[in-house]
């Protein structure tokens, strides 16, 4: 995996990724930080990209298992370290699962295996961070 990150120039803290698959994604700071508020910053990057891992993983699990799974959604929550380096020490992922006729089981299966063998992003994270689940099911 491989990627490159261009720096927007000395008017701001605006940064430009572009990923080995060929996508491009800005980040950008707090004007506090000199940034202008223009994209995600750094860490929105990290904890968006972590629940983008566990989703893909329950929605892949839920379809294997022949589940008609409609929508998966994941609020998160995090909190960060009050001194530098500021990582996230705190994350709750809040799963909301559509489909029909989907078994609370298979949904709480699906989570439980993301977060303890197939999420990357989450496994890194649990380094510093307490990962708490929450999770509900709707009908389609």
């Amino acid at each position: 995996m491989e990627c490159t990150i261009d720096w927007g120039g000395p008017e701001g803290m605006l940064f430009v990724a572009r990923t080995g698959s060929g996508h491009v994604v800005a980040m950008d700071g707090a004007p506090e930080g000199g940034g202008h508020n223009l994209a995600p910053r750094p860490m929105e990057m990290l904890l968006l990209g972590t629940g983008g891992c566990a989703a893909y993983d329950v929605v892949l699990i839920l379809k294997r298992g022949r589940h008609d799974v409609q929508d998966c959604q994941i609020q998160m929550k995090a909190e960060r370290a009050a001194t530098d380096p500021k990582v996230f020490t705190q994350l709750h992922f809040h799963f909301v699962v559509t489909g029909k006729n989907l078994p609370k089981a298979a949904v709480e299966r699906a989570i439980k295996l993301s977060h303890e063998k197939y999420c990357s992003a989450s496994a890194m994270l649990a380094h510093t961070a307490t990962i708490t689940h929450s999770f509900e099911v709707q009908e389609a």
